[in-house]
């Protein structure tokens, strides 16, 4: 009998134990693109309450190569993605001390035309003991979480023929039931089907496709999973707009177009997924729209631009209420609170003496709100419906910052587009 089947066999004896056990991963790890739920939401031992202005304290910081790709952390390890000269590079780090555990690379041969970076975009995810990376050329790779030892690797971009997009491949790899969910944004069809491969869900043992859907180029959206109206779903945000799909077999259940009408945009910020309810968002006069799900039909609840229109950040759900930036990175935001179920403005906020916000990424730890700036400033704030009250800002990095960073066990992990550190965020707790 496995250990799970034993512990389901013992739960009411032992039912106190076995609830702390099963938020023990949680509360140490983050082992993808937000976190182990893919929401954005902290569930790990208490933060801070404030920061001090000497800043908080730097555990560990290291140099690394170029790129936009967050680290993730499980198992006491930290995988960084990132290129240095031409080689896409995956390292693995003691996530205590930032000790070298071991490396991996192969070629890369992205080029930004754009010229901003020509680092990977995609986080890593991990599970199961395995660690895979979206490379910005589209190389989809699967390696041993113990050693680096290459399991499979797959040209994507060879494979399905993607047309050319302006920043690379984004989409962090969604592992669920067995399968690798990507984005691929690809035109050729995979199997005797001959189906699109827009998206396209791959075995997570051996890389082989196993179903595609849609003709959509990619977003720099990733997909997420849940349930909705009592059914497991596969839910992404396309260059196009909205694919709500079965994980199983590809089957498309919804579709709407939601995107700007203009070329030269994205669609980035991740799905909120809650209580049978399905939001996304967009810029350039696109805006937000929440769907909520009823058997087999996805009613639209409300939608607009003048709500909550995220340009690359994704937003957090919380007790019913979004938290996320308003309007486009080049000219500013304002971090908003706004209903869920009915798309009202709870609050903006600006930054102390400023029309905007910076813009950046969101963590939820309980009712605070970690803002990680694209200036390298770490800020602390106390968030609910009612309002917003800063408790502190640092500034911790240098260099642009427009990775997602890791919050794992008080430890937050954030890195720019030169160095990488370790951040003690613990609550000091002194024994009695």
């Amino acid at each position: 009998m496995s250990s799970r089947r034993t512990i389901t066999v013992l739960i009411l004896a032992a039912l106190p134990a076995i609830t702390a056990a099963a938020g023990a991963d949680e509360a140490a790890d983050w082992p993808q693109l937000h976190g182990p739920r893919r929401d954005g939401v902290y569930r790990g031992p208490a933060l801070v309450d404030s920061l001090p202005s000497a800043g908080p304290a730097i555990t560990w910081r290291k140099k690394i190569g170029l790129g936009f790709a967050g680290p993730s952390v499980a198992d006491g390890k930290l995988v960084l993605f990132h290129r240095m000269a031409e080689k896409e590079i995956l390292d693995c780090l003691d996530a205590a001390t930032g000790k070298p555990l071991w490396t991996a690379s192969y070629p890369a041969s992205y080029r930004d035309r754009f010229g901003f970076d020509e680092g990977p975009r995609a986080v890593p995810t991990i599970d199961n003991g395995k660690v895979y990376t979206n490379g910005a050329a589209g190389i989809l790779n699967c390696a041993d979480l113990k050693n680096g030892k290459k399991i499979w690797r797959l040209d994507t971009h060879a494979s399905f023929k993607p047309r050319e997009s302006f920043f690379g491949t984004a989409c962090a790899p969604l592992v669920s039931g067995g399968k690798v969910f990507v984005q691929v944004g690809g035109t050729a069809g995979i199997g005797a089907g001959g189906k699109g491969s827009g998206i396209v869900a791959f075995d997570s043992d051996t890389g082989k496709p196993l179903w595609g859907a849609t003709s959509d180029e990619a977003g720099y959206s990733s997909p997420v999973i849940g349930k909705l109206a009592g059914k497991t779903r596969l839910v992404c945000f396309t260059r196009t707009g909205i694919v709500i799909l079965d994980p199983g077999t590809g089957s498309i259940l919804y579709e709407k177009r939601w995107r700007a009408r203009i070329g030269a945009s994205v669609n980035a910020a991740t799905p909120v997924l809650t209580n049978d309810m399905v939001y996304f968002s967009s810029s350039y006069q696109t805006g937000s729209i929440c769907l909520k799900a009823s058997g087999g039909d996805y009613r639209e609840l409300w939608s607009g631009d003048r709500i909550l229109s995220s340009h690359y950040s994704s937003s957090i759900q919380s007790s019913g209420y979004l938290y996320g930036f308003d309007g486009r990175q080049e000219y500013g935001t304002q971090l908003r609170c706004v209903s869920l179920a009915g798309g009202k403005i709870a609050w903006s906020e600006a930054q102390p003496g400023k029309k905007k916000f910076g813009s950046g990424t969101l963590i939820l730890a309980g009712d605070k709100l970690l803002v990680m700036a694209d200036s390298g400033e770490l800020i602390l704030a106390r968030v609910s419906p009612k309002g917003y009250r800063r408790l502190g800002s640092a500034a911790i990095l240098n260099d642009t910052v427009r990775a997602y960073p890791a919050l794992a066990g008080g430890f937050l992990y954030a890195r720019s587009t030169s160095e990488l550190v370790c951040v003690d965020l613990r609550k000091e707790t002194k024994a009695k």
